[in-house]
């Protein structure tokens, strides 16, 4: 353990990428959102494309864990079900793209996506359509490929599923059980496959630190009377780091 330990905190660029921790915790502090799209473009810069997502996952396992148990409760389970079946169908071939595409096809596709959806958010769009349950298995299928392959599972579901008649608080809940599931199963899946690392598990675990440090001080600037300014920061936030990612800078 401790040379696993030595190993994390010897990470090129280690400043660096716990920097991009602090910024995505500060962001999902107070805009609610926004972590993987800050956090990935940095990150990707230092750390292999399975490294970037598996410390990302493990750094973002714990913030739904206060709200959970409620979110649990609340969730509409029929659509949920439908969601992780499909995702869990389709995240092998995430994952084979992940551990296949050289490093800088990696950081252009997270940054790119990134854009499209911070593109998407300013513009307010979103699907207006009917959800039938085959969409629904389509929307968890699009979240397992893109969630393995980019770390970004949150866009079909933030672009496609939000487009929901349920309640605000149920498609919230759903959506947080749903992520949470996908975390769980991606771990599931990597350590199947043979793909965990302990040096990473282990910087991810340091990365918590900056993480939570970005979250209680992003919680506490939040004031509700300034929200459209926080999310347009958020969004010049995710913007600078969406480009700083893209493999154009030397």
């Amino acid at each position: 353990m401790p040379n696993i330990l030595v190993s994390a905190h010897a990470t090129d660029g280690l400043i660096w990428i716990a920097l991009g921790s602090l910024l995505a915790g500060l962001v999902r502090g107070f805009a609610g959102f926004g972590t993987a799209m800050i956090y990935l473009p940095i990150a990707g810069q230092f750390l292999t494309p399975l490294g970037a997502v598996m410390t990302l996952m493990v750094i973002d396992s714990f913030g739904p864990l206060p709200a959970l148990p409620c979110a649990v409760r609340e969730a509409d389970w029929p659509d949920l079900r439908r969601l992780i079946f499909g995702m869990f169908l389709c995240m092998p071939v995430g994952i084979w793209v992940l551990i296949t595409v050289p490093a800088d096809v990696f950081r252009s596709a997270v940054s790119l996506v990134s854009l499209a959806l911070l593109a998407a958010l300013i513009l307010g769009l979103r699907y207006s359509g009917r959800l039938s349950a085959p969409k629904i298995y389509g929307i968890g299928a699009m979240s397992g490929v893109l969630g393995g392959a980019v770390g970004l599972p949150g866009p079909p579901v933030i672009l496609l599923y939000m487009a929901s008649t349920h309640a605000p608080a149920i498609i919230r809940a759903t959506t947080m059980v749903f992520l949470v599931a996908f975390d769980v199963i991606f771990f599931a899946m990597a350590g199947v496959q043979g793909l965990l690392s302990g040096a990473t598990l282990v910087l991810g675990a340091v990365l918590i630190t900056p993480m939570m440090i970005g979250i209680l001080i992003g919680t506490w600037l939040f004031r509700p009377a300034y929200e459209t300014v926080y999310r347009a920061l958020a969004y010049v936030i995710i913007g600078v780091s969406a480009l700083y990612g893209l493999p154009i800078w030397g």
